[in-house]
């Protein structure tokens, strides 16, 4: 026994001792997305996973246990992916979508999760809002403590858990099989007020951080080029979720493409607005209003948009049409626009970073899609100081890209080197 409580007396100081080496960054360029500085000949001091300091190379005299030369390169925060799905691979069509919850076992699609979580670690997205496993219960829970216990590569993670809907209301599940077979649905189901605050109770209980809602489905296109659809909720269901949520201390994720969605799940206390492809005038006022983020997904509507048309519904390609003068239209009333892909939604392998370009083509400035991914998502994540900046106690997740993202926001779709949580996990040099 003695030798036992010695021996991991040994390991722990061990571990707290290499977890307190320091590292030297050298920066030829620092940006800094909250004020759009570019810092020549800097030092980035790393301690342990924090940035201890940041100081000009000139001033810099601290002996360290190492150093890393990232002079020929720009340096800047880890990235920030507000919408994912780590447990998705892809579902353009709705026979894609059933393979995966039809065919895939949940340990099967958790294993392909540790590979997009590494992709998206490697694409310099150090962390992430994964936004429910559709259909695979809590297993994003578990890859979020492989991640923080050292188990697997990957992000920084909160999480979503089931996501919840209403009976009959879920736009895409397994359809057109036998009645009589029950198969495996996408989302949590529930029927009035009390399933409803059962559910977000049960969420929480086995590790939700956010708790998101379907607000809206059957989307369609009126004469006039507005958009609308078919709320999910009873307002006494949508009530209890917001209330219950908040209560607990958490936030809600609202999947809401119109009006008919989004204004009762901003009623309801959302915080975050995805996809809002067909919002109006007064969704926009009523953001600003109540402070309320929108994670407009815009490459993953442009990608599915086709193969969806050539299976019968064209809505995407709509909302493609009238998304740019939309999105210039909320960015310029003032409403918070959080960087967010859907990645999951569309395949892994495609770049996570697509968004970024979408975002400056409809008008954003190249700082400004940058502060999406980095102040801004940090804000909606509640880690304001900690994560999206570079400074004293900030957590060290840092990347690296070979020219300007103020001048060419495309470098961010080949990130070369990260360091997340003070450790390098990828280098492509």
């Amino acid at each position: 026994m003695r030798t036992t409580s010695f021996l991991m007396a040994f390991s722990l100081l061990a571990f707290s001792s290499f977890s307190q080496k320091t590292i030297a960054i050298k920066c030829g360029h620092l940006i800094d997305p909250k004020t759009g500085s570019d810092q020549t000949n800097m030092v980035i001091l790393v301690k342990g996973n924090i940035v201890e300091s940041v100081t000009s190379a000139a001033s810099f005299k601290q002996k360290t246990d190492s150093a890393i030369d990232l002079s020929g390169y720009y340096v800047l925060p880890g990235l920030i992916d507000c919408h994912t799905h780590v447990l998705l691979q892809g579902d353009i069509t709705s026979e894609d979508y059933d393979v995966q919850l039809l065919k895939e076992s949940i340990p099967y699609r958790t294993l392909r999760a540790s590979r997009s979580a590494k992709i998206a670690v490697e694409n310099g997205f150090t962390t992430i809002r994964d936004l429910e496993t559709e259909g695979a219960m809590y297993a994003d829970v578990d890859v979020k403590r492989a991640i923080n216990n050292h188990v697997i590569p990957g992000p920084r993670m909160q999480v979503a858990t089931r996501s919840i809907n209403t009976v009959g209301h879920y736009p895409i599940s397994p359809k057109d099989y036998a009645w009589e077979l029950d198969l495996p649905k996408g989302v949590q189901l529930v029927n009035g007020a009390d399933e409803a605050r059962r559910a977000v109770r049960e969420q929480i209980s086995y590790g939700a951080d956010w708790i998101k809602i379907y607000a809206d489905r059957g989307y369609y296109r009126l004469p006039d080029g507005s958009y609308r659809s078919r709320p999910n909720f009873t307002k006494e269901e949508i009530t209890a979720i917001g209330e219950e949520t908040i209560s607990s201390g958490k936030k809600l994720a609202a999947h809401a493409v119109t009006r008919d969605g989004i204004l009762a799940a901003i009623e309801a206390g959302a915080s975050t607005i995805e996809h809002g492809f067909g919002m109006d005038d007064e969704c926009i006022n009523l953001m600003v209003k109540k402070g309320v983020y929108w994670c407009p997904t815009i490459y993953v509507c442009d990608y599915v948009a086709e193969g969806r048309a050539k299976a019968g519904s064209p809505i995407n390609k709509y909302f493609m049409q009238t998304l740019p003068a939309l999105f210039k239209k909320a960015m310029n009333a003032g409403v918070k626009i959080a960087y967010g892909t859907d990645i999951g939604g569309y395949s892994w392998d495609e770049p996570q970073a697509k968004d970024f370009s979408y975002m400056v083509q409809y008008g954003m400035s190249n700082l400004q899609a940058l502060q999406s991914a980095t102040t801004v998502a940090a804000q909606l994540m509640d880690m304001e100081g900690k994560i999206g900046e570079i400074k004293t106690g900030s957590f060290a997740d840092i990347i690296a890209v070979k020219a300007d993202p103020l001048k060419d926001i495309k470098v961010l779709e080949q990130v070369k080197w990260v360091m997340k949580d003070g450790a390098v996990v990828s280098r492509q040099f």
